[in-house]
């Protein structure tokens, strides 16, 4: 399984919510895509949280859509009246990434629908394994499109890249912050989804995974001396963290019950 490369020919609008500020695009394929510019919030990292924790959820067979490289020019920056918009083209010039937009979808909403006890399981553990703050009731970051749940948005996922000196004290977190996942309590069996899981996240799937990571987004980390020690850094936090999954999936059976 690999990722696409499209270049992105037209801006069409911005989505905006949060501080990301991404847009509906048009690219070279004539698909509609909504991209995450390098240039805006937290920058590449941002970028790499998208796709590792995108690329992992599909491995594992959880309905992503797919995520593709999306290289954008400069100059696209002249046809648009927005100086915010323009400013912010011109700086994400370069690789940048985007998921499928699905047309007509709407966002779930957990007061009037339900997730599939099954399913919602298999996403709170991958919640928990990629340390995702982001899928709560306030902002589910989740869609219904043709009656079918999509996760999307996983930006504000692996926290432990933004201060890698920490980052092993992370890889064995128990999780605390699942108690406040949207589908928690539509959970099921856990354990048996942990051994799951566990069977289709190998670290084979990991190392490719990682492998795709762009070197130019792994550049400048000064914690590395490396782009080949900063990708490995990658691997070694998936690895241990898959080994210590007993403490996460413990810990949202007892935010689960907690919440009876």
């Amino acid at each position: 399984m690999s990722v696409r490369s499209v270049h992105v020919d037209r801006y069409i609008t911005p989505l905006r919510e949060g501080g990301s500020l991404p847009a509906i695009v048009e690219a070279n394929d004539l698909g509609l895509y909504v991209l995450k510019f390098r240039g805006a919030g937290q920058g590449k990292k941002v970028l790499i949280s998208e796709l590792l924790a995108g690329e992992i959820g599909r491995a594992a067979g959880l309905p992503i859509p797919e995520l593709v490289f999306a290289e954008l020019e400069a100059d696209l920056a002249r046809s648009e009246p927005d100086r915010e918009v323009q400013s912010l083209i011109r700086a994400s010039a370069g690789l940048n990434i985007a998921m499928d937009y699905l047309p007509g979808s709407v966002t779930f909403d957990p007061i009037a629908q339900t997730a599939d006890s099954a399913l919602a399981s298999k996403i709170v553990w991958f919640d928990s394994f990629i340390m995702n703050v982001d899928r709560t009731v306030r902002n589910t970051n989740m869609l219904l499109w043709h009656k079918k749940l999509w996760l999307i948005d996983h930006g504000a996922a692996l926290v432990f890249h933004f201060n890698w000196p920490s980052a092993s004290e992370k890889t064995a977190s128990a999780f605390p912050l699942i108690k406040d996942h949207v589908l928690l309590k539509s959970s099921g069996d856990l354990e048996k989804v942990d051994s799951e899981m566990k069977s289709k996240i190998t670290e084979a799937e990991l190392t490719r995974i990682v492998k795709l990571i762009p070197d130019e987004w792994l550049e400048g980390e000064s914690t590395f001396s490396s782009v080949e020690e900063h990708r490995a850094a990658y691997l070694k936090f998936f690895t241990q963290r898959l080994a210590a999954s007993k403490n996460f999936t413990q810990e949202a059976l007892r935010a689960r019950t907690a919440h009876v």
